[in-house]
């Protein structure tokens, strides 16, 4: 899966040669200040996803299909992303004005020179995990590594240094994940083979394929970094903070609004991305509800960030040498702009 590719460099590399915005002009359509002009002059804006159309993203459609970007302002192009489609670069470059993202990529990003902020934060707890096959009895990641078999991994992932350095991997033969669940399948019957998954997608897949999967959150062993988070640059949020808080509102109703009901928005992604049907989709869409709505977002509302969050995952990824030490500031990887919610009238 595309927000899993070890590619931080490579993006840098890209989004500092991309050149000028592709958008149209800063401030078209756009009053003093950068608030949202008027219905009748919106403002033009488009997200860039990092995969295509999935649950994942189900409130950005949302958000689009009832009218929560246009009662807003804007008018919102929702760019599908793809394996070889580099979203964080293209926000870098300013080509786009949001994009998807994962913590790690900002932190990563930003060490090499990208001023990109995280202005949302979709997946609270991150959907990565490991999965091998249930018949074997595993109740941990510790567990499956000590174990030992063959383990699929992309190279360069995060996780895998952080896991590297917690439990050893001496244990386990790393191979590379060849996307999907083809390897998976094809080792069902050695039960010695685990492999990288979204918790929302691969664990899925084999169940519907008649094998049944253990799924193991990496969260659970202390590396959770925010998942699927909207990036901008900080020039276009210092420019137009106003469009990017209104953006951000617009998000927040239309995840409130897919997490309550989620068959509308599906049936857009459907038609965008006919490879996965309708059960898959509604079976995602309910596997990835506690990694969006937590206690954290019950006070905060959805989407929020915290300083604490952002410091422990900059000092984690300090502690694995992916990023120089004092290279990146937790404070200015993000910005919570949206508070939180209203209590309802009589709380």
């Amino acid at each position: 899966r595309a927000p899993e590719r070890a590619r931080s460099v490579a993006l840098l590399a890209l989004a500092l040669g991309l050149g000028c915005p592709a958008s149209p002009a800063p401030g078209a359509g756009r009053a003093p200040g950068g608030a949202p002009a008027s219905a009748d002059a919106e403002t033009r804006v488009a997200v860039q996803l990092n995969w295509l159309p999935e649950p994942q993203f189900g409130g950005i459609y949302a958000a689009q299909a009832r009218g929560a970007f246009a009662a807003r302002g804007l008018e919102v192009t929702i760019r599908k992303g793809g394996p070889d489609v580099p979203a964080v670069a293209l926000a870098a470059s300013g080509k786009v004005e949001f994009a998807l993202a994962a913590a790690d990529e900002v932190v990563r990003i930003r060490a090499g020179g990208a001023d990109v902020v995280s202005v949302f934060a979709t997946y609270q707890t991150s959907p990565q995990g490991l999965m091998t096959y249930a018949a074997r009895g595993l109740k941990s990641i510790e567990e499956l590594l000590r174990a030992g078999g063959t383990l699929a991994v992309q190279p360069g992932l995060t996780y895998v240094e952080f896991l590297r350095k917690k439990y050893g991997l001496d244990a386990v033969e790393l191979v590379t994940y060849q996307g999907g669940i083809g390897q998976f399948l094809a080792r069902k019957d050695a039960l010695d083979f685990a492999q990288q998954c979204f918790v929302t997608s691969e664990p899925i897949a084999a169940r519907r394929a008649g094998v049944e999967p253990a799924t193991f959150l990496i969260a659970e062993t202390g590396l959770n970094p925010y998942t699927s988070v909207i990036i901008t640059r900080s020039a276009y949020l210092a420019e137009h903070r106003n469009v990017v808080r209104s953006f951000c509102e617009a998000l927040r109703e239309g995840w409130e609004a897919y997490l309550h009901d989620p068959a509308p928005a599906n049936a857009v992604m459907r038609g965008l991305n006919p490879s996965l049907d309708a059960e898959t989709f509604a079976l995602a869409a309910e596997a990835q509800v506690p990694l969006i709505r937590t206690e954290e977002t019950r006070a905060r509302g959805l989407g929020c960030q915290t300083p604490e969050r952002w410091a422990t995952l900059v000092r984690q990824l300090e502690d694995l040498g992916a990023v120089p030490a004092g290279a990146v500031k937790p404070e200015d990887c993000f910005l919570d702009l949206l508070g939180a919610p209203a209590p309802a009238p009589g709380k």
